[in-house]
């Protein structure tokens, strides 16, 4: 069985992407990792190039403004990286560049690709989510969030990168068949210096608004981690890749996880979370794979 590790990355020291630590914590379950680097205004190269592995495939990529809106230009390059994988592989695992995943679910994620391998039905492996907010002790549990998506796939050229690159389908737009997987992804993409979030949500607008420039009084801005509904306090532990990251934190946060912040919902969204704690079930949320 052979393995791909697969993604895309630019300007990851601008916008404080923990692309290294993504990196660090896929490589030893895959046999090569192909990582396109975008035009970047800083030396995000030169930051994965400093990894020390022999597994790592650099292809150079020039991202295409013009096709930016709706965050499809994310695809693109999600795509241009699938692409490049070697032909003989036989999965091809995806982590975004703020995408982690721990060390001690690597034994079940290769039994469960070694399971499904012979099993042509299982087109993707479905994995649960953790995604932190603030800071790394609090992680999101509202509607927001999603909490499953499609990270390692078949090497079948007929699936691409949908959308704004959060999950999978087939070109002609059917959903993967997939297995949901005991493993989770930890996902930092709302971990940063508060300037830094601020600057990379504004640079992620432009992103699905060809029309929208920010100004330099609103990139100077600090980020309000405080304006969010439904926060949770994480108890577990994070990939070892992290640890040095996380000692460096030089911010404050905190929020009241008790509380959840109902009072500014609408009432059906607060009937909707109610449901959702007392049973697990999410009414209407979006689904971009079919569990078989």
């Amino acid at each position: 069985m052979k393995i791909s590790g697969f993604s895309f990355i630019k300007n990851a020291i601008k916008y404080d992407y923990p692309v290294v630590e993504s990196i660090l914590s896929i490589l030893p379950l895959v046999d090569e990792y192909v990582i396109a680097v975008g035009n970047s205004e800083d030396d995000t190269r030169a930051l994965i190039t400093g990894i020390n592995s022999d597994k790592i495939k650099i292809i150079d990529t020039v991202w295409d403004d013009t096709i930016r809106e709706g965050g499809h230009i994310l695809a693109v390059e999600t795509q241009k990286a699938f692409a490049a994988i070697s032909p003989d592989a036989d999965w091809a695992f995806y982590l975004q560049g703020d995408e982690c995943i721990h060390e001690k679910d690597h034994d079940s994620i290769r039994k469960a690709m070694e399971l499904y391998l012979p099993d042509k039905k299982v087109e993707g492996l479905l994995f649960d989510y953790q995604h932190f907010y603030g800071n790394y002790k609090y992680v999101g549990s509202g509607k927001r969030w999603y909490r499953n998506e499609i990270r390692i796939i078949r090497n079948d050229q007929n699936i691409i990168s949908w959308k704004d690159a959060q999950g999978f389908r087939f070109n002609d737009g059917r959903k993967l068949n997939v297995k949901k997987i005991k493993a989770t992804i930890y996902h930092y993409g709302w971990v940063k210096p508060p300037i830094i979030s601020n600057q990379k949500a504004m640079y992620f607008h432009t992103l699905h608004d060809k029309n929208f420039e920010p100004t330099e009084a609103q990139l100077q801005r600090d980020f309000d981690y405080h304006n969010i509904d439904r926060l949770s306090l994480f108890s577990g532990s994070h990939p070892a890749p992290m640890k040095e990251r996380i000692s460096r934190v030089n911010w404050d946060f905190e929020f009241d996880h008790f509380k959840k912040s109902y009072k500014n919902m609408k009432f059906k969204h607060k009937i909707s979370h109610f449901i959702e704690d007392i049973t697990g079930y999410r009414i209407g949320e979006y689904k971009n794979y079919k569990v078989i």
